[in-house]
């Protein structure tokens, strides 16, 4: 009877392990997406806090382009009311549509003063493009970071016994990032809005 006793509780310590084992495992991946993904979040909120000083140096200097102006501050402004939870599919596409928007929108303004020479010999928008140019390149190196870390995560949680556990403990599938629909398509330049809708409180203050 003891004997029997002791075959039973090292085959539960046995499990038991096992379990542990994979469910830290599980931890570790998910901490590692969700890490990967805060890095996400710096990148893009970098380029957001850039775009304020851009859309004033260029409007000093290309005011007349105010259609583009006001589609840059307007897609800024919806990409910051959306909120993202990684693990709802609606809410990740949400954010990526709305990021893709604040791209599309500078490629256009970034076309469109190629026709100032006169905005390259301004210190400040040289840097500007500088930063920017580098937190385009974070953002294409962050994304690849996070969706490699959530590829591994939903390679594991796909796995038997791991998927069990995952059930279990209630660790669900992370969202990927999927190439941008616009990087494909034409930017349409347009120069009929007026720059009413850029916030005043972006004060043209940027210094050389």
């Amino acid at each position: 009877m003891k004997k029997t006793w002791l075959i039973v509780l090292a085959i539960v310590v046995v499990v038991g392990a096992f379990v542990v084992g994979k469910y830290n495992t599980l931890v570790q991946y998910d901490e590692t997406v969700k890490t990967a993904w805060s890095q996400v979040e710096n990148v893009y909120q970098r380029r957001m806090d850039l775009i304020p000083n851009l859309v004033n140096t260029v409007k000093g200097a290309a005011a007349q382009e105010s259609g583009v102006l006001v589609a840059v501050v307007e897609a800024r402004a919806n990409a910051s009311k959306v909120n993202v939870d990684i693990n709802d599919p609606e809410s990740f596409a949400a954010f990526q549509k709305a990021q893709g928007e604040v791209s599309s929108s500078l490629s256009r303004l970034l076309v469109t003063v190629e026709s100032y020479p006169t905005l390259n010999s301004i210190a400040a928008f040289r840097d500007l493009m500088t930063q920017l140019e580098g937190t385009e390149n974070r953002i294409t190196v962050e994304r690849k970071n996070f969706n490699d870390s959530v590829n591994t995560l939903n390679i594991y949680l796909r796995r038997f016994p791991a998927n069990i556990i995952a059930s279990i403990f209630g660790f669900e599938k992370a969202q990927q990032f999927e190439a941008d629909e616009w990087a494909d398509v034409a930017p349409a330049v347009d120069f009929t809005s007026s720059t009413e809708n850029i916030p005043t409180e972006w004060t043209d203050d940027t210094t050389e």
